[in-house]
């Protein structure tokens, strides 16, 4: 009985001040509302020193960009790597400085998008439209007010939704917006705002997406002897989209407090297309999503001192993926029979607490607490081994520190994970306890100049995601958590700006170091036709990342620059039975030893030219060896957009004409995924 108690104890003091809230909910005592310019306020709040490395996409920045999802917006932050398989249905995640996509932590209104499954988070399901700001960190916030999944990656990336925004005397805002291309794209959706008291407004925005996805390309291959083997023009198959997405937001503000909440809807039916390997150039493959979650988050000072927030959601997630063998008969595609026909099941539950305390006014301490519970149920046809139905619970315990003395600021933080999982069909898997700590420094050496030193260290793991450990035949449950070493050395400086065309320069770069133990990858073993997962990999990394960007007007015309650029170095020491593998020492797959971005944008009443540029250089396939006949070419795409305001009848309207792909580059991301040549976009909004 006594240890009973003492078990539920911290979790008692964690959860408290849900009554405390309880007590004091009914207080309307007003708030000021942050969206509105208020005169004569003073705020005394502590200054806020940014000791992480940052970047930031928001506001008409974002609006301007040639981009249309959250992936295609990332590809402009340095150090950043998206794996695009091509499409309009290609699957399409992210990579920051070459640790791989399951050490990056993507957050969504504050609240982390998970997946059990595979660990992946395809980003191509986020439309740019009702996105106000996309943000990545390497390491993690620089604040420790926030979750205990906020530490618990090698970095982050927070997409922030809008908020309703309100002019005098208006209650009400509707945007309706429509987009189409030249490959057979239409795309209308809308987003209605509502004001329903001086405390609480709503939002609501929906979008549907449809296109047979069919673009040119052109295939080329050389043989190992350098003699041409393919070169050709064709179409891209099995790249169709038909998507629907619908999302809601209440927006509440409380007595020194806020909450709000969100609903999210996606469903789509796609083709997954494949790769073009032996001259073949359509696959069977097609994929249906069905993903909803529901989530809350509530923030409220207690006190000067005593600060508190809490975080819920529930997600569920259908996935249906069809494979089937084809060939091609007198230039038709036909269906010859099923490879596979799997349907997966996922959902999760999550609750957040946060505690931070002031003990002085230049020292801030929290805990935070996470509960998540995951479930994966699975329906295989024509397969005969028993699927094992996963169920993971996990616990996270953050406890953090803050202190500012003078110019000098250090933030550190210990996280604690603990795993319990259930299986069916399999041995019970091991339970699983880590704790992993974090240091960060940041120092401004003149007073005079807005120059800022940093530095961090910081230690993570990943867990093995489901198809790790269960999937059949290949898994392993006794895998290992995947460890992640992180070490960055920078700075930030704001060049002094006097009067004249000028309006801003700064500068940042940092220089890093990663290493990667355990890591997890499939290995052969005695049967060529099973393969296994199993710690075995070791991945060291090395590179720089610089991003500069400039403002500044003549006369009415504002000009505005983003300049990005990264070399990085990530080798494979990978031993396996304690020999070097062939490819020991050799740059990991699709890592580019230089990349970068460019965004120039010049506004002119209302006018708007946005252009943008992003090189990838040389790079290896995923064959392993950096051998010649595993090159992968640099590519390189310009994007143009030119942008008109006007208002008709007091309504705004706002025409944008996009060209992409501007000289018709013919390029891969991933080998053997074609991306689309030159194409316009037309995009039309309204605003009543």
């Amino acid at each position: 009985m006594y240890n009973k108690k003492k078990t539920l104890f911290p979790l008692f003091l964690t959860f408290v001040p849900f009554w405390l809230f309880a007590q004091k909910v009914t207080d309307t005592t007003a708030v000021a509302d942050t969206a509105k310019v208020l005169k004569g306020v003073i705020i005394n709040a502590k200054p806020f020193q940014e000791v992480i490395p940052v970047q930031s996409l928001s506001g008409k920045q974002l609006e301007n960009l040639s981009s249309h999802n959250v992936a295609d917006a990332l590809r402009y932050f340095a150090g950043t790597q998206i794996k695009d398989y091509g499409g309009l249905g290609g699957l399409k995640t992210v990579d920051v400085r070459n640790m791989g996509t399951h050490h990056v932590g993507v957050f969504y209104d504050g609240i982390q998008l998970g997946n059990a499954q595979n660990g992946v988070t395809d980003l191509g399901k986020y439309s740019l439209d009702d996105m106000e700001a996309l943000t990545l960190y390497n390491g993690q916030k620089s604040e420790i007010f926030q979750s205990a999944k906020d530490f618990a990656s090698a970095s982050t990336i927070y997409m922030r939704t809008k908020r309703p925004v309100f002019e005098q005397n208006k209650n009400s805002n509707l945007l309706l917006r429509y987009k189409t291309m030249s490959i057979n794209y239409h795309d209308p959706s809308f987003r209605w705002e509502q004001k329903l008291n001086d405390r609480l407004s709503m939002s609501v925005s929906s979008e549907y997406i449809k296109s047979n996805g069919k673009y040119q390309f052109r295939y080329k291959r050389n043989n190992q002897d350098g003699t041409l083997a393919y070169d050709t023009t064709a179409t891209r198959m099995n790249s169709d989209i038909s998507a629907f997405r619908i999302e809601s937001g209440l927006y509440g503000k409380i007595n020194n407090g806020s909450w709000n909440a969100n609903l999210y809807y996606y469903d789509s039916k796609r083709g997954a297309p494949g790769a073009i390997v032996e001259n073949k150039f359509a696959d069977g493959f097609r994929q249906k999503d069905q993903n909803f979650f529901a989530q809350a988050f509530l923030v409220k000072d207690f006190s000067a001192k005593y600060k508190f927030q809490v975080r819920l959601k529930y997600a569920d997630d259908h996935t249906h993926y069809l494979a089937r063998d084809t060939t091609s008969i007198l230039g038709e595609t036909v269906t010859e029979g099923a490879q596979s026909d799997d349907s997966y099941h996922q959902q999760e539950f999550y609750l957040s607490a946060v505690n931070m305390y002031s003990i002085l006014p230049v020292w801030d301490v929290s805990l935070s607490t996470d509960l998540q519970y995951n479930r994966l149920d699975a329906t295989r046809r024509g397969i005969q081994t028993q699927f094992s139905y996963p169920q993971r619970y996990t616990a996270l315990v953050s406890l953090a520190s803050s202190l500012k003395l003078g110019e000098f600021k250090v933030l550190g933080n210990v996280l604690g994970t603990y795993v319990k999982e259930e299986v069916r069909y399999n041995a019970k898997a091991p339970d699983k306890t880590e704790f992993t700590p974090a240091l960060f420094l940041g120092y401004k050496p003149f007073k005079a100049y807005d120059f800022n030193l940093r530095a961090f260290a910081k230690r993570i793991f990943r867990m093995p995601t489901f198809n790790d450990l269960y999937y059949t035949m290949v898994g392993s449950s006794t895998l290992k958590p995947e460890y992640m070493n992180q070490y960055d050395l920078g700075f930030t400086y704001n060049f002094p700006i006097g009067k004249g065309f000028l309006e801003k320069f700064s500068l940042q770069a940092d220089a890093y170091y990663t290493h990667t133990k355990d890591k997890i990858v499939a290995a052969p073993t005695g049967n060529l036709f099973r393969w296994m997962m199993t710690n075995m990999g070791q991945v060291r990394g090395k590179g720089i990342d610089a991003v500069i960007n400039i403002a500044g007007h003549l006369n009415r015309l504002n000009l505005s620059a983003n300049l990005a650029y990264t070399y990085a170095e990530s080798r494979d020491y990978t031993k396996f039975a304690g020999l070097e593998l062939s490819s020991y020492g050799d740059q990991i797959p699709y890592t580019p030893w230089h990349s970068g971005s460019t965004i120039l944008n010049a506004g002119y009443e209302s006018w708007n030219f946005n252009y943008s540029f992003i090189y990838v250089g040389k790079r290896y396939n995923g064959n392993v060896n950096n051998i010649k006949v595993n090159e992968v070419q640099p590519w390189y795409t310009q994007d143009l957009s030119l942008q008109k305001r006007f208002t008709l009848d007091h309504n705004k309207i706002k025409a944008t004409v996009e060209l992409n792909n501007l000289l018709n580059q013919h390029y891969e991301v991933i080998y053997n995924y074609p991306m689309p040549g030159r194409t316009m976009k037309f995009i039309i909004s309204i605003e009543l």
